[in-house]
C-alpha cells in the first residue's frame, strides 16, 4: 500500500494511526499542501478532490479518511476498530463524525485560506474562528464520552475509529491554543492514546516530511 499524505493533515494522521494499529506496512508519499502539491496534474489525475489522504492498495485508489479506515477494518479485521454490536458501532461512528464532520471541516486549510484571502479576516480573527469551533465541538464530544461506557478510550478499553479521529484534533487544538480545561475526559482519552506507539510514532513531528 501507498499513502499520499501531509504530515500536518489531521485526516492523514487518522489513517496513519489506523494503519499502525493494524500493523500494516505502507509507502509514505508526502504531498505538501502549503506548497499546493495537491494541485499538480499527476496527483489530481488520481484524486478528483485534490485532497489528502489518498490510499493506493494495489490497483485501487481510496480517498476520504473515514472511508479508508473502514476499508482497512473490513479488509484487515484484526484488531477491530469498530465494536462488534450495531449500537456500539453507531456510537463510535457518531463520535468520529462529531469531529470529522462538525469540527475539522471548519478549520481545514482550504477554509482558512478562504477566510483570510477572500473574506479579508486578520490572523487574529482567523485564530478566533479556529478556537471557537474546536472548543464548541470538543464540548459535545466530552458530553458524549461522559454518557458512554467506561474505559480508557472513546469506547471501552481498546482504541478504535473514534480515537483515530480524536487525537489529531487535540493536536490541532493545542497548536492553536484552544481552551481544553472544559474537556477533562477528552484529555484523559488523548493521554491514554499517546502512550501507544500507533499514536505516538505517527504524530506529525515524527513524519518523514515534518518541518
Amino acid at each position: 500500500m501507498e499513502l499520499f499524505n501531509y504530515f500536518r493533515s489531521s485526516a492523514s494522521w487518522r489513517v496513519r494511526i489506523a494503519l499502525a494499529l493494524k500493523g500494516l506496512d505502507y509507502d509514505y508519499t508526502a504531498i505538501h499542501l502549503v506548497k499546493k502539491e495537491q494541485l499538480a496534474e499527476d496527483f489530481a489525475a488520481m484524486q478528483a478532490s485534490r485532497l489528502v489522504p489518498l490510499l493506493r492498495d494495489g490497483d485501487e485508489l481510496l480517498g476520504q479518511s473515514m472511508a479508508i479506515i473502514e476499508y482497512l477494518d473490513e479488509t484487515h479485521p484484526e484488531p477491530p476498530l469498530l465494536p462488534a454490536d450495531a449500537l456500539g458501532r453507531a456510537r463510535v461512528r457518531a463520535l468520529a463524525q462529531d469531529i470529522a464532520c462538525e469540527i475539522h471541516p471548519l478549520n481545514n486549510l482550504r477554509v482558512l485560506r478562504y477566510l483570510v484571502h477572500d473574506m479579508g479576516l486578520s490572523d487574529d480573527q482567523k485564530n478566533r474562528w479556529i478556537r471557537h469551533w474546536i472548543e464548541e465541538g470538543l464540548a459535545v464530544v466530552e458530553r458524549k464520552l461522559e454518557a458512554g461506557p467506561a474505559g480508557r478510550f472513546c469506547h471501552g478499553d481498546a482504541p478504535g475509529l473514534a480515537d483515530c479521529v480524536l487525537v489529531p484534533q487535540i493536536f490541532n487544538a493545542q497548536r492553536f491554543e484552544a481552551r481544553l480545561d472544559h474537556v477533562p475526559r477528552v484529555l484523559r482519552v488523548h493521554e491514554a492514546c499517546m502512550t501507544l506507539p500507533a499514536f505516538d510514532q505517527t504524530q506529525p513531528s515524527k513524519c518523514p516530511d515534518a518541518e
